[in-house]
């Protein structure tokens, strides 16, 4: 967390080596090395730069004037000529996550929440925090290269003028996310570490099938059969089943692990949309040992349907393992959600209310409500942030289980 000036207000005054022993004493021995003094460093770093990119939009998109009078998001956006049917979201987080850094404040306790600004706004050139970051640790350098090319077509996005889909996901950012989704970017492959502890602690005994959806480009399937093979349960996977739903990330995927594993038998790739229907797409109802997802379910457009469909395709006893961002607290404005609010599938997907009440990252309370709604017993985080959380509120990563009883 920063301040409004921008200050890494979280360093801690004991140093960094302190607080990553701090946390590694309430963390598995196996989850500790991930979260040492670099990484924490890093992230503190990270928040400082999407923080000042968020002050840059602020000001090139209208909201900064129009924050001269206490407004709520909706009113915000009509008063800066915004397109709601975009911006409405992202304006809210936006305000949310400024407040929480102190530079604009609510005005007035009702709801729907008004804010004002809390003076003037510093100007934060977010280019010597990068320096800063490539000089230390250049391996997150692919997030902040991702968080500044969006920044740039931000305004645009709120006006309504080009498609979040577009900024993102056009054929020339490709390159970006190759880069970002991809173990050698200390910022995400945080995840697909946890994540594949995880599956190695709750894979089930005997020989597995592992079916992992919303794949991506691989990494996270990497990260899992690597651990796999060091702790020596390789042998037992009768079939791991990579699926995408983007053909450009499921090809680049599939060499990926043709290049890591070549000649393995066990290997199998296809197109599934968690969207739909499992069965009709080959992933036949009892057949999974583990359905795995690395920040894949919570994209999901209707979670409760996809959660059900996972529940059905896994065999009694099975595992649903799902490494994901998670929100420590409801209302809680990460700063990954700069970037992914402007995908649709993040910020609109169907609401049902108290465990999906928002789109993007979910509480570890929402989770479970999600879960055990759909039939799943046994839901457990891995690292624990109930526990963790008022200690550490900035802790965002964990893994979910959760089995099929029977």
């Amino acid at each position: 967390m920063t301040d409004a000036r921008g200050r890494m207000e979280t360093e801690p005054a004991d140093g960094w080596a302190e607080l990553a022993a701090a946390l590694g004493r309430r963390l598995p021995p196996d989850v500790a090395p991930a979260f040492d003094p670099a990484f924490l460093r890093s992230s503190v770093r990270y928040e400082a730069f999407v923080y000042r990119l968020v002050l840059a939009v602020l000001r090139e998109s209208g909201l900064a004037a129009a924050l001269a009078e206490p407004g709520t998001a909706a009113e915000l956006v009509a008063r800066a000529g915004l397109d709601p049917r975009p911006a409405l979201v992202p304006i809210d987080w936006l305000l949310r996550y400024l407040a929480g850094h102190r530079a604009v404040e609510p005005a007035g306790s009702g709801e729907p929440r008004r804010y004002r600004l809390a003076g003037p706004l510093p100007a934060l050139d977010p280019g010597p925090v990068r320096d800063e970051q490539r000089a230390d640790d250049p391996s997150w350098l692919p997030a902040y290269a991702l968080a500044e090319t969006v920044a740039a077509d931000y305004p645009a996005f709120l006006r309504g003028a080009v498609a979040g889909e577009e900024v993102l996901f056009s054929p020339r950012r490709f390159r970006l996310w190759v880069e970002y989704f991809s173990n050698a970017n200390s910022l995400y492959a945080v995840n697909n570490r946890v994540g594949a502890i995880a599956v190695t602690r709750w894979l089930p005994a005997g020989e597995v099938t592992i079916v992992e959806l919303g794949g991506g480009l691989a990494s996270g399937a990497v990260a899992v059969l690597d651990a796999l093979a060091a702790g020596g349960r390789l042998a037992s996977v009768r079939e791991y089943r990579f699926t995408e739903i983007v053909p450009a990330f499921r090809r680049r995927g599939e060499e990926v692990l043709r290049a890591r594993f070549p000649g393995a038998a066990f290997l199998t790739s296809g197109r599934a949309d968690m969207n739909e229907p499992l069965g009709p797409q080959g992933i036949l109802p009892a057949s999974a040992s583990v359905v795995y997802a690395v920040n894949t379910l919570h994209v999901a457009h209707d979670l409760d349907a996809t959660l059900r469909e996972i529940h059905r395709a896994l065999r009694p006893g099975g595992a649903l393992v799902a490494s994901e961002c998670i929100r420590p607290w409801p209302g809680q404005a990460i700063y990954v959600e700069f970037v992914f609010n402007l995908m649709e599938t993040f910020r609109a997907p169907r609401l049902a209310p108290p465990h999906r009440p928002n789109g993007g990252f979910l509480t570890p309370e929402q989770w479970r409500g999600a879960l055990e709604g759909a039939g799943f017993a046994d839901v457990r985080f891995l690292p624990d942030i109930v526990a963790l959380r008022a200690e550490f509120p900035t802790f965002y990563v964990s893994a979910i289980g959760a089995t099929r009883p029977g």
